[in-house]
């Protein structure tokens, strides 16, 4: 109470709203405040559009689907005939070096148990890791010449999301939000659903919004049954009660207005939101509106499948309701429980292609009969392959030379496969297709040029791509 003696707005929000309030400081990705009142001033919209978006613009939304760990690209995506031949034997040396971080100087060449089949009118290769993702194939374009500068997983895990390989950057969904701005006012705009079995290396940094203002960073959403915290209002406090706050707050913003305080700003926008998801939300996360058929669609309800499903109908659930960008997590905590395959690539790819294989197959589906696909960009994609050559026999180890990501929906051409490793899947030869190139090519879907799409910093306009990106054309 001394500091609101002394006129400290902050500590008056700090102090108010309870259980609100918390739910709030941790939804800073607040879209604008509707309901103003007549003769009131309003606190400025902090997630208004900054770069119009140019006509050509296919996707309005994105939901990334983030393999973590690191998919093999031999296992899934990128067959390798030349590879399984080789079983056994030393890498020749015509293919070059590569550097890793566990693979032994002597390590032999590990061919892949997988069988591979030609699947939809386009005749794609896709393993029997995904039997019916392959069903999709015609939508998909899969990119097999993906490369990265890091072999470690925090620094490639930044640079998958932000673009830099060190933390402070911001990610690709705060750019995407800072460009188009929010939808819905009533849902954050850019959310994150990690995986249960825990934090990744390189923590929430590589989904925040670095130096871009408070107002874009994401709502981390927690596992479970309950992505969001006190929804519910205490019985205690009724929403005329609740209206009466908000409208206090805001009056007493517009007596000292907070000039240029774009942080305070992003507070007051999250007390508003916070207010409109006790209204709203509830319904979002109520899976159980759904038909059956749709919760089966998903493998909700069954093993291994029903948590990556159920966060995977939500992603499709918000992108109805106006969310921007998603990311929805496979693989969390050490190790193993990644797509993490040092020990025992069979083992840990059978396990964790188990649990999305029919849920983003389910996505796919739902987003296309919806009518949601068209405007919809759909990401597969890890932060780097795996290595040709064995860790200890049967695991692989990180590799970042050349590894497969997939593109769908939002305008990508799908039915093609973009670039290609070599013989073994050693390295990028064909179309390299650089993560800055992602980025540009993902900023380019939602209409916007990478230079044009800019945030003044330490005396420079940076940029999601940091230096050039090149827009991969034959995917549009």
């Amino acid at each position: 109470m001394d500091d609101w003696k002394h006129g400290t707005r902050r500590a008056f929000l700090r102090d108010s709203f309870c259980g609100l309030g918390s739910l709030a400081l941790a939804t800073m990705s607040a879209s604008a405040g509707g309901g103003e009142t007549p003769g009131r001033q309003s606190v400025p919209h902090p997630l208004a559009a900054k770069v119009p978006p140019n006509a050509a613009a296919r996707a309005k939304s994105v939901i990334f689907l983030f393999m973590a760990g690191g998919p093999s690209h031999l296992e899934t995506f990128d067959p390798k005939p030349l590879l399984n031949k080789l079983h056994g034997k030393p890498r020749p040396a015509s293919f070059g070096d590569a550097r890793y971080q566990f693979v032994a100087k002597d390590a032999r060449l590990l061919g892949s148990q997988r069988t591979f089949a030609r699947c939809g009118q386009s005749g794609i290769e896709v393993s029997d890791l995904f039997p019916r993702t392959s069903a999709w194939v015609d939508e998909l374009a899969v990119i097999r010449s993906c490369h990265g500068d890091k072999v470690v997983h925090s620094a490639a895990q930044y640079e998958l999301h932000t673009g830099r390989t060190s933390p402070g950057f911001p990610s690709m969904g705060s750019w995407a939000v800072y460009g188009l701005g929010a939808e819905s006012d009533e849902l954050p705009a850019y959310v994150v659903m990690p995986d249960p079995d825990g934090a990744l290396e390189a923590g929430q940094p590589m989904y925040a919004n670095g130096f871009l203002p408070a107002v874009y960073q994401p709502t981390m959403f927690l596992p479970g049954a309950t992505p969001v915290r006190n929804l519910s209002a205490p019985p205690s406090v009724g929403l005329a009660q609740r209206k009466e706050t908000i409208r206090l707050i805001r009056d007493l913003n517009a007596v000292h207005p907070a000039a240029g305080d774009d942080e305070f700003a992003a507070r007051m926008n999250a007390y508003e939101l916070a207010f409109k998801m006790q209204m709203r939300a509830p319904a979002v996360f109520d899976l159980s509106s759904e038909s059956s058929s749709t919760l089966e669609l998903y493998g909700i309800g069954a093993e291994p499948t029903d948590d990556y499903g159920r966060r995977c109908l939500l992603s499709r659930r918000l992108v109805e309701q106006g969310v921007r960008f998603s990311v929805v997590v496979s693989g969390g905590g050490p190790g193993n429980k990644q797509w993490d395959a040092h020990k025992d690539i069979e083992e840990n790819h059978l396990r964790m292609a188990a649990q999305v294989d029919q849920p983003i197959a389910g996505l796919l589906q739902d987003l296309k009969q919806r009518g949601l696909l068209e405007s919809t960009l759909v990401i597969w994609g890890g932060e780097f392959g795996r290595s040709p050559e064995a860790q200890g026999g049967v695991g692989r180890d990180h590799h970042n030379l050349g590894f497969t990501m997939w593109m769908a929906g939002g305008g990508v051409q799908g039915g093609q496969v973009i670039g290609a490793t070599d013989e073994i899947g050693l390295r990028a030869i064909e179309r390299p297709c650089h993560f800055r190139d992602i980025h540009a090519t993902i900023l380019h879907l939602l209409g916007f040029d990478q230079d044009e799409l800019t945030y003044p910093h330490l005396g420079r306009d940076e940029r999601l791509t940091e230096i050039q990106g090149e827009v991969i054309e034959p995917l549009l």
